[in-house]
């Protein structure tokens, strides 16, 4: 590890098996990237009170606390609640204040990323409940992304989200292909996805949007990095010289 590397600090949920490694192997060779990870507990997702306070303002930024102390160039929340929850551009100023650096989270890199790949016919793909997906359509739509299509595998269960199989997402993939929609985004970081994305865009030419894939590529543009990253699709191949995250 180059002694300058540029440090990009992750927060995800605690019952995320997913995140770390794929943002390893998306990063494999590059020595001069190094991802340090909080957590904060998540186990389940419904829009049922008890799990939306799972994502209380205060323990973002403990978490972001935690991370400033290892002085990272930005902090991101690696994690999608803010998609149907909202008030993610409210959370990252409580994250830059605590970590003292910039902040983004999966949600707005999704956001960003649609908007780059000028997507019109968004497909939804997500391993959630019909109406937690109701309420990311809502929240898509409000940003200019009305979803086009959606498909969802009806999970409540964090931890079993990064249970599904390439088999299942491709099927659903392909579905919203079928359906006409321009671009796939894939919602969901406990969701095993941007390994196929390359695959996917190929044989459909639909772009994808991985979250995990979508939330290292704004977090890299907010520490400055803009070298692209081939292999996993056309967003980590043509990453922008400088990415706001509004």
């Amino acid at each position: 590890m180059r002694p300058t590397a540029r440090r990009i600090g992750m927060i995800t949920p605690s019952s995320n098996t997913v995140v770390e490694p794929m943002t390893g192997v998306l990063l494999a060779g590059r020595d001069d990237i190094s991802v340090h990870f909080t957590r904060l507990r998540v186990t389940s997702i419904s829009l049922d009170a008890a799990d939306t306070r799972q994502f209380a303002p205060d323990s973002f930024a403990d978490a972001a606390r935690l991370l400033g102390d290892a002085r990272v160039d930005v902090v991101a929340w690696n994690g999608t609640s803010g998609s149907w929850l909202g008030g993610d551009e409210r959370l990252c100023r409580e994250m830059e204040r605590a970590a003292g650096a910039p902040a983004t989270t999966s949600t707005l890199a999704v956001l960003a990323a649609l908007r780059a790949l000028a997507a019109r016919r968004t497909g939804l793909l997500t391993p959630y409940t019909r109406d937690v997906g109701d309420a990311i359509a809502a929240h898509y739509a409000d940003h200019g992304f009305p979803v086009h299509a959606a498909r969802h595998f009806g999970r409540t269960v964090n931890y079993d989200f990064a249970l599904l199989g390439d088999d299942e997402l491709d099927e659903a993939f392909d579905a919203l292909v079928t359906a006409g929609c321009d671009a796939v985004a894939v919602v969901c970081t406990n969701l095993r996805a941007a390994h196929l994305a390359a695959r996917w865009e190929h044989r459909s030419g639909v772009p994808v949007v991985d979250s995990v894939a979508a939330t290292l590529w704004q977090a890299l543009a907010l520490a400055g990095d803009a070298e692209p990253i081939t292999g996993y699709g056309r967003l980590l191949a043509r990453p922008p010289a400088v990415q706001t995250r509004r």
